[in-house]
């Protein structure tokens, strides 16, 4: 079933992992029914937001992006959060055998994507851009997908509770790099034309 584990990260986290690991998914089936649509979240939300919301400056006045402008950088967020997940993941199966877990590389994958899920629930916010709610339920939303990281180590990956904390510490750490990877990508991108046009 498509997103049939949503609620049950976020009811019942450590129940929900057993599941997820009982499951089995596969690399494909878990992109097609997580990755694919919950990453649209943040993405549709951001355009609409950006574009047709606009927020508010010091002076009151309203910003927006063009369309045109929107677009390309919309579908390289949207391409960005996929194949991060996915290079996350890829990352989680190299280091599961350092910290005694059992691992494939479609474990890590769904680990990187179902930790991800607040990350992913809370782009929603970005509909009616206002930063300071973003900021605080954003950082919510970071220390939810830590605290299912830390979980999910333990449950899905076999990872023993002594080490879970070091394992879900060093996939926290490589995801903070691949973050800053993604910045110093969207200057040079910047630079060479796709960025933000504003409207007039």
């Amino acid at each position: 079933m498509v997103l049939n584990h949503v609620w049950g990260l976020f009811a019942d986290p450590k129940r929900e992992w057993q599941r997820i690991r009982e499951e089995r998914c596969s690399v494909g089936r878990c992109y097609t029914g997580h990755a694919l649509l919950l990453a649209a979240i943040p993405v549709a939300a951001a355009f609409v937001g950006a574009t047709y919301v606009g927020w508010e400056g010091p002076g009151g006045e309203v910003t927006r992006l063009t369309a045109e402008s929107a677009v390309p950088m919309a579908l390289l967020f949207y391409l960005a959060m996929l194949v991060g997940v996915f290079a996350l993941g890829q990352m989680i199966h190299w280091m599961a055998g350092t910290y005694g877990g059992t691992s494939t590389p479609a474990d890590g994958v769904v680990l990187a994507t179902h930790a991800a899920t607040p990350l992913f629930m809370v782009g929603a916010l970005a509909l009616y851009p206002l930063v300071w709610v973003q900021m605080l339920v954003g950082y919510a939303a970071v220390a939810y997908s830590i605290y299912l990281l830390y979980i999910g180590v333990s449950i899905a990956m076999r990872v023993p509770r002594e080490r879970s904390l070091l394992f879900a510490t060093a996939v926290v750490t490589v995801g903070l790099v691949f973050v800053v990877a993604l910045l110093g990508a969207t200057v040079i991108l910047w630079d060479l034309g796709v960025g933000p046009v504003y409207m007039r």
